[in-house]
């Protein structure tokens, strides 16, 4: 099978000095995209940027904003047949970004932020060869949050964790996640390393699109 993994934030840009992102560190995407290498499979890792070297093996596509992610995964996506969504991808960016640094006044600064374009939104929905799995990083309602965007984004499975335990999720080597599928099934994997999670996300993915592929025939 061929995987097209997306991980780490994007920056959005206000000025050449500072820009907007989140505290994703990709440490559970390169996870996933090692499992599926182990596995046996092709991988290609389009990547936000962070402090972790691709694994060996995996074809990296190195990114930094949302629209830089969002040309990549519409540029490979056509040859993969798993796209597995893991990126924190900014959901603002700046309306206008300057040229030059914006110097320290005394007095209040406003930026208008716009809306980055949305990936999942943009796929297509009809005659799709390859599964699609999101992922929801939430701090309240994580599974009903999950199943929302598992229905608007026309997803095939959403991967759900609760970001706002200090241990899990974000920034941390270890992870909790509860997967969500099309047809209302649920399966919650208890907190484990992100490399032990990896592995069993995989083997759910693969399975989920063997079953899709043989409802096809």
């Amino acid at each position: 099978m061929r995987f097209l993994i997306t991980a780490g934030p994007t920056r959005e840009p206000i000025d050449p000095v500072r820009y907007i992102s989140n505290r994703s560190s990709g440490k559970m995407g390169y996870a996933i995209a090692e499992a599926a290498l182990e596995a046996g499979h092709d991988v290609i890792l389009i990547s936000g940027p962070v402090n972790l070297a691709p694994p060996s093996g995996v074809r990296a596509v190195s990114i930094l904003t949302s629209d830089e992610m969002y040309d990549a995964v519409h540029r490979h996506m056509r040859d993969c047949d798993l796209l597995v969504m893991c990126a924190a991808v900014a959901d603002y960016k700046a309306q206008e970004v300057s040229a030059t640094k914006i110097k320290k006044r005394d007095e209040h600064l406003a930026l208008d932020l716009i809306l980055t374009r949305d990936i999942l939104a943009s796929l297509p929905n009809e005659d799709r060869q390859f599964l699609v799995v999101g992922f929801a990083a939430e701090t309240n309602d994580v599974e009903e949050n999950a199943a929302k965007k598992l229905r608007e984004k026309n997803c095939d499975i959403i991967v759900a964790n609760d970001i706002s335990s200090v241990d899990s999720g974000m920034e941390s080597d270890a992870n909790e996640v509860t997967i969500l599928f099309r047809n209302g099934e649920k399966k919650k994997i208890s907190r484990a390393p992100k490399k032990i999670i990896a592995r069993e996300l995989v083997k759910i993915f693969l399975h989920s699109q063997e079953k899709r592929l043989t409802k096809k025939m």
